[in-house]
């Protein structure tokens, strides 16, 4: 695998070219604190482009023609060209070409910049039109984080509390797409973690009011014994999920964009949520974890 290791005095990482994939975050401590792709979800942190969740049928419809696209695009599985490798920064770029175009024809750059200093990791998706028609598509991010996040912890010792009150609602999902909107099943702000959250997949929230939230895991005193704050620019939806068969990670994204609902599938240039970029226009979208001193 061809990967590169970043670092700063209290955090490292490691990139690799494969997906532009985060596969490790580790605290000054040498500590893992990313779920390190096991048998329950083969995964560290894919990078979601050019779809985010899936379309109906696994189509993308788009001038009268239909184009295969599974799951959350093809990013995550193409091998991206190192555009900078230093000890404390490292970039990624994936172009389209001959291949994508089955799936996705559009033309598009899709830049990956790490970047660590202090207690922290910032990553930053840049995508770019070079074409001369608009460039439709969804953007996210995907890492998973341990869960417990210390040993001797339990997983219902842990919580999320969001940066600001969030007072919309839930998108239901039913085969992979988007259902009914549902309540929220938390105060607003704090978010008591349990597996029974993810029984009927992943918690959607279209339009997220915060801007970061605190995952903090407490001992039985109540004293946090670990936190990572996860925040994000640009992005405009989040999810959460995990896997309710004691599957050890829970992954906090940042989203562009979201599935198909069960009753559209139109024209890909009108998916309702989906980002359109003018010709030459370009678009960043940013998330970071800092690890908080306990």
């Amino acid at each position: 695998m061809d990967t590169h290791a970043i670092g700063a005095a209290g955090i490292s990482a490691a990139v690799s070219s494969q997906g532009a994939e985060l596969i490790s975050l580790r605290d000054g401590a040498g500590e893992e604190l990313l779920w390190q792709a096991g048998p329950e979800w083969p995964r560290h942190a894919p990078v979601l482009f050019p779809i985010v969740g899936r379309l109906s049928g696994d189509v993308l419809r788009h001038d009268g023609r239909e184009y295969p696209l599974g799951q959350h695009g093809f990013a995550r599985d193409k091998a991206f060209t190192w555009t900078e490798q230093s000890t404390d920064r490292a970039a990624l770029r994936l172009t389209d070409d001959a291949e994508t175009h089955q799936s996705f024809p559009f033309s598009f750059i899709l830049d990956l910049f790490y970047a660590v200093s202090g207690h922290g990791l910032s990553v930053t998706t840049r995508v770019t039109n070079p074409g001369e028609r608009p460039l439709p598509c969804g953007v996210g991010a995907h890492p998973g984080f341990r869960w417990p996040l210390a040993d001797g912890l339990a997983k219902s010792d842990h919580v999320i509390t969001f940066e600001t009150q969030e007072h919309g609602q839930l998108r239901s999902v039913v085969g992979g797409l988007l259902g009914a909107p549902v309540p929220l099943p938390f105060d607003g702000q704090r978010l008591a973690l349990s597996e029974t959250l993810f029984q009927r997949d992943a918690m959607v929230m279209p339009d997220v009011a915060s801007r970061s939230l605190t995952y903090s895991g407490h001992d039985a005193d109540g004293r946090t014994v670990r936190a990572l704050t996860v925040a994000w620019d640009g992005y405009k939806d989040l999810g959460l999920w995990s896997k309710p068969t004691t599957a050890p990670f829970l992954c906090i994204e940042p989203w562009y964009g979201m599935a198909s609902s069960v009753d559209w599938d139109g024209e890909f240039l009108d998916k309702p949520g989906i980002l359109v970029l003018a010709p030459g226009e370009s678009r960043d979208f940013t998330w970071s974890v800092t690890i908080e001193a306990s």
